[in-house]
């Protein structure tokens, strides 16, 4: 498990400290000085940023900030550059431009040396690759910055690709963790206009994510799930996992010799038909997400290969998005109503996918939707983008506050990465006509009746569960009152106006006594006679009528200005 500490003094911690150093070193020198000066770095590190800085050289400022930003996540490594690409799927927490540029991060990194790859395999499968492998290619022929991919051969003949995870590469991953969580929570305390997005909440979700990434025997449960889904399918294959030869920090998998789909003139020489594979490529999507809810997070080129008789391969399932069956259903709504006009509904849909804790207008909402819908309503099918249309889509979410669930940016990007390569494979490709007939399909569905049975079942359930946890519930609720434990707290919104009335009838009513006092008081010294005099009147009693005449005129105006006769 990666573990995330909260790093009060992160300058204390050894493991932290020179990398945090570095990490502050690579945004000097790409010009965010600014940056960490305002997160008040200095204190947490001990150290002057001027001694530490004075050494760099700062890049061209010809770069723009998007572009600067992506260079900072190349340089900063696998933990950084896995980031940014999560970050390009969120047009909620980034501006468009900066997605367009992160998108653009490449995970290339120099491969690490056979000797090393020797000891990881015998740590993990208890043999040396030569006792395991027939034939063991010492230099690998794919390498990212978990791992890196190695031809080799099983004693029985078949042609496998063993992945090995980089040595250390967890710990790195864990320490990065703890300083982007601690630079989360800094940007939190000082910069207000980003304590709304949470970065410490995006930092855990993201931590949660890689950890999955680097775990293989995650990547071969989701190989295994997502070939049983394709099992009656001939026109998609999914590689074999070995599991004997499968750790956590090891997998073993069939060798796939294909053609990548991006690769349209080797395609073209092999007789493949380019628009069969588009479309069969488009429904074998579909079935992912709108049958099974379990889907391919990163469909690009690379991990397509096209194999004889033109069926789909997919491979790398590292990132894999699952979705709900009433998500599916949340979200064939959508595309439905967009498609009939109707943005009250539309308004709807996006609620049900989305958080949101901000009040907002909705009717401003839904002329900004109608307005969208305007915008591509008449165009031919085949010209219009889903990639494009949901981009645009989730930018007027984002404008309100919106945050789309985090499984359906997996969705929008793996169904905008794949209508693309249809369209490189078929100029004439139409994700929609793939898409229609399987979201009528779902439309239809909820009114099965086995659907409506099940869900009346799931419901009753609940509700029964519900009342078996009522008596110990309270039993809790009256044990932890007993015990003085219970703390209710209540908070008051709207209510300033309301204390500052009261809070100024008060201050009037006080200084009406004080002021009637002051008559009193004087006319009782009048009354008295007390000297000294002044025309036979007491000068103590005159003066304070005198300043009780101030008073009252004075509570007078203020009144009268104010309105409150």
């Amino acid at each position: 498990m990666l573990n995330i500490r909260k790093i009060s003094a992160i300058g204390r911690t050894y493991r932290n400290l020179g990398r945090y150093r570095q990490i502050l070193s690579v945004l000097f020198k790409y010009g965010f000085d600014e940056f960490i000066e305002t997160l008040k770095i200095e204190q947490y590190l001990e150290v002057s940023l001027q001694m530490l800085f004075k050494k760099e050289t700062k890049v061209p400022e010809k770069l723009s900030r998007p572009e600067r930003v992506r260079r900072v996540l190349e340089e900063l490594g696998p933990t950084f550059i896995k980031f940014g690409q999560v970050l390009s799927t969120r047009p909620d927490l980034i501006p468009f431009e900066y997605l367009k540029e992160l998108a653009k991060l490449q995970d290339e990194v120099p491969s690490f040396p056979y000797a090393e790859v020797c000891a990881v395999i015998e740590k993990e499968l208890g043999r040396p690759p030569g006792e395991v492998f027939q034939v063991f290619a010492k230099e690998p022929f794919a390498a990212a910055s978990i791992g890196q991919a190695h031809r080799a051969r099983l004693f029985n003949n078949d042609e496998v690709v063993v992945k090995v995870q980089r040595p250390g590469i967890h710990e790195i991953i864990e320490t990065d963790l703890e300083i982007m969580f601690h630079l989360a929570l800094l940007i939190e305390r000082h910069l207000e206009e980003y304590e709304v997005q949470r970065p410490s909440l995006i930092v855990s979700v993201f931590a949660r994510s890689i950890e999955k990434e680097i775990n293989y025997y995650m990547e071969a449960a989701h190989i295994e799930r997502f070939a049983r889904q394709f099992l009656a399918d001939q026109t998609v294959y999914v590689p074999k996992v070995y599991r004997q030869f499968t750790t956590k920090k090891v997998i073993t998998m069939e060798y796939i010799a294909g053609i990548k789909a991006s690769e349209i003139e080797a395609l073209q020489q092999a007789g493949c038909d380019l628009k069969l594979i588009a479309d069969r490529g488009a429904v074998a999507m579909m079935k992912q997400i709108f049958v099974s809810g379990f889907f391919h997070a990163d469909p690009h080129p690379g991990n397509i290969f096209i194999l004889p008789g033109n069926i789909i391969c997919f491979l790398d399932f590292g990132m894999m998005g699952s979705i709900s069956r009433r998500e599916r259903a949340d979200f064939s709504d959508l595309v439905m109503q967009v498609v009939r006009r109707n943005e009250k509904r539309v308004v709807d849909s996006i609620l049900k996918i989305t958080y949101h804790k901000d009040e907002f207008d909705r009717g401003i909402l839904e002329n900004d939707v109608a307005e969208f819908i305007d915008r591509y309503v008449g165009l031919p099918l085949k010209e219009l983008e889903v990639g494009q249309i949901m981009q645009h889509l989730l930018e007027i979410a984002a404008r309100y506050r919106l945050s789309l669930k985090p499984n359906f940016y997996l969705l929008v990007k793996s169904a905008s990465t794949i209508e693309s390569l249809g369209g490189m494979l078929d100029p004439d490709f139409d994700i929609i006509r793939h898409a229609e007939p399987f979201i009528k399909n779902i439309q239809l569905e909820r009114y099965n009746p086995r659907i409506l049975m099940g869900d009346l079942v799931e419901s009753g359930s609940d509700l029964v569960q519900l009342f078996k946890e009522i008596p110990s519930g309270l039993r809790d609720v009256l044990s932890l009152t007993r015990q003085g434990k219970i703390k209710i707290e209540f908070e008051h919104r709207g209510l300033d106006a309301l204390y500052q009335h009261l809070e100024q009838a008060t201050n009037r009513v006080a200084f009406a006594i004080v002021l009637a006092a002051q008559i009193v008081g004087s006319s009782l010294i009048v009354l008295a006679g007390l000297p000294p005099k002044w025309n036979g009147i007491p000068v103590i009693g005159l003066v304070g009528f005198i300043v009780a005449g101030i008073m009252g005129f004075w509570l007078l105006i203020s009144m009268l200005r104010h309105g409150k006769m």
